[in-house]
């Protein structure tokens, strides 16, 4: 069974086939929705039931729209106005809707657009801090584009099958993706007894390749959200759902935002 490394799509439902096409037509044919991480939630999704409307893609990519729109409003609010103090209180309460979304399996929309709102917040205050400061003036459109960017080519990949989302690719990515949370980790807790702990994150060349891992194992984590959402659609999971799956990419976007911008930041150090 093929999983997401993005713990929120962990529990979308999934069915046996081949590669997903991102599209309701043709390819494999679903199968009997299963349960994932039955320690989480004994909740199960399976199939729209009597008077429920089935999920469609449409139902993806507009409630997909809707959060990205909101973070993105959010943001530029709270860049503009200066609010920075507002960014670590809005983190605190992304995290914790995050965890209630995601063992509580919700579907409620508020709770979705609650965590965008807050994220847009806490992002438009650390770009709003990084626009202040000389020779970083237009960081944050760049970084905007550069993740809209790396969406669509993602996206385009995805749907060509230029990469295939395989048992053997998505093991190597969770891999690599645990790699760079331990490394992530390790330098944090290294940085309490040393100067800069690791390098990773104080603008070196290493802290610059460490970035570009970051945004790649990011980047192609988003097809793995493609394919989980792509399953949801063909095994006809309920509409309501779409906006768990667009909870999930939010908190893809959300972490290829924040690397995008810091290696921007290091390529504009003096």
């Amino acid at each position: 069974m093929r999983t997401s490394s993005n713990p929120a799509f962990r529990n979308l439902p999934t069915g046996q086939g081949g590669y997903a096409t991102f599209d309701r037509q043709g390819g494999a044919t679903g199968g009997a929705a299963a349960y994932a991480d039955a320690q989480a939630s004994q909740v199960e999704y399976g199939r729209a039931g009597v008077g429920e409307r089935p999920l469609t893609m449409d139902d993806v990519v507009t409630k997909t729209a809707i959060t990205g729109g909101v973070a993105l409003a959010t943001g530029v609010l709270t860049a503009l106005s200066g609010m920075y103090w507002l960014v670590l209180p809005a983190f605190i309460v992304g995290f914790v809707v995050s965890l209630i979304v995601i063992f509580k399996q919700s579907t409620n929309p508020g709770l979705v657009l609650t965590y965008s709102a807050a994220m847009g917040v806490a992002l438009g205050g650390i770009t709003g801090v990084f626009e202040s400061i000389p020779n970083f003036e237009g960081i944050g459109f760049q970084a905007v584009v550069g993740t809209a960017g790396v969406f669509v080519g993602m996206l385009v990949v995805y749907k060509t099958g230029a990469v295939r989302v395989t048992p053997r690719f998505t093991k190597w990515l969770i891999g690599a993706m645990f790699g760079v949370v331990i490394l992530m980790v390790v330098n944090l807790v290294a940085s309490f007894f040393t100067t800069g702990g690791l390098g990773l994150r104080d603008g070196s060349p290493l802290a610059i390749l460490f970035s570009i891992v970051c945004i790649g194992v990011a980047s192609f984590s988003l097809l793995l959200d493609f394919d989980m959402a792509d399953r949801a659609v063909r095994d006809g999971a309920p509409a309501r759902f779409s906006w768990y799956i667009a909870f999930g990419l939010m908190t893809t976007l959300v972490w290829l935002y924040i690397e995008i911008l810091r290696l921007l930041s290091y390529l504009r150090q003096e």
